[in-house]
């Protein structure tokens, strides 16, 4: 899904600035995920700040994907990446990655992804853009 959602936006992995992570919190979900962001972002995921939604709103099901995808806009819009709220002892094989804890922070955000995953591979990645102009 990610690499299509790339494809799709025509961008190459170097232009994204921020993830919101479908981040559950379950050692096996995020670890997969590190994994396939590791794999399409290369070493570039070391530089781009990434965070979950979900550790300040919970897991909201079947609306987790728009809500996560309206904070990525917003996030997109005013220049803040909201912050991983709670995280306070992140897997040491993620030392190398930029985990946003709390407080957030602003940043200059151009291109985010933000992914939701589903039981029996209902996957999804969107790959969003500042408004031109903004």
């Amino acid at each position: 899904a990610l690499r299509a959602a790339l494809a799709a936006a025509e961008l190459p992995p170097e232009a994204i600035d921020y993830v919101n992570a479908h981040g559950t919190g379950t050692p096996q979900n995020d670890a997969m995920e590190v994994g396939v962001l590791r794999a399409v972002l290369g070493p570039r995921l070391a530089r781009v700040p990434l965070s979950a939604t979900k550790s300040q709103l919970g897991h909201c099901l079947g609306a987790a994907g728009a809500i996560e995808a309206a904070v990525t806009v917003l996030a997109l819009d005013e220049g803040i990446v909201p912050p991983t709220v709670g995280l306070r002892a992140p897997d040491p094989a993620w030392a190398d990655l930029d985990l946003v804890c709390t407080p957030g922070r602003r940043a200059p955000l151009g291109a985010a992804l933000t992914s939701s995953y589903g039981f029996g591979g209902h996957n999804v990645t969107l790959v969003l853009g500042r408004a031109e102009g903004r």
